[in-house]
């Protein structure tokens, strides 16, 4: 009688033992790609220009700014030649500053001239002004002429013009030797 009753203790001792060792083998978690849901909102609009459109402006260096009314996103922008106008010669990228609403791209203009910019030309679905949310912006133009006047050659004085602070400068000018109180070899 002890020996089955034995039996009956040692199987039942080995039952977890058992269930422990056949336990099917943890799930591995499924890999997840991340997803960013932004609400829905509204094809940004341009909000302010500098230069204005149909303003007159100094020739010479000129920062192009465009403002919008929403966060916009830095890779994404289109501009080219309008129509009625010259092509303004510019850098090949805008910058989009810290407000996350403001473009600024850097120009040369020449004396007595129309220059007309575009704004998303290409209504096909190519590049073009984005927010966040990835809406395209309205197509846009910029006309503006410039004066026959003394041309803007600093930097500094198209970014004042432009309205932006030093803290929106999107290039630096080397220092002027003669105005820091350099010694240069003679």
């Amino acid at each position: 009688m002890r020996a089955p009753l034995l039996a009956l203790l040692a199987s039942l001792a080995a039952g977890p033992v058992l269930a422990q060792a056949t336990k099917p083998p943890a799930e591995t978690p499924t890999p997840v790609s991340p997803v960013t849901v932004m609400p829905p909102t509204q094809k940004p609009k341009v909000v302010a220009t500098w230069p204005a459109n149909g303003q007159s402006v100094a020739p010479g260096v000129l920062v192009l700014k465009v403002v919008f009314d929403q966060q916009m996103t830095p890779r994404d922008f289109d501009y080219g030649l309008g129509t009625g106008g010259d092509k303004l010669n510019c850098l090949k990228t805008p910058r989009l500053l810290n407000d996350n609403k403001t473009f600024v791209l850097l120009c040369t203009t020449l004396p007595g001239k129309t220059y007309a910019v575009a704004l998303n030309p290409d209504a096909s679905g190519g590049r073009a002004f984005t927010n966040v949310a990835e809406n395209r912006a309205e197509p846009g133009a910029l006309t503006f002429t410039t004066e026959t006047g003394e041309p803007v050659t600093k930097l500094r004085d198209a970014i004042k013009a432009a309205g932006l602070g030093d803290l929106d400068m999107p290039v630096e000018e080397a220092p002027d030797p003669s105005q820091s109180g350099a010694k240069t070899a003679p």
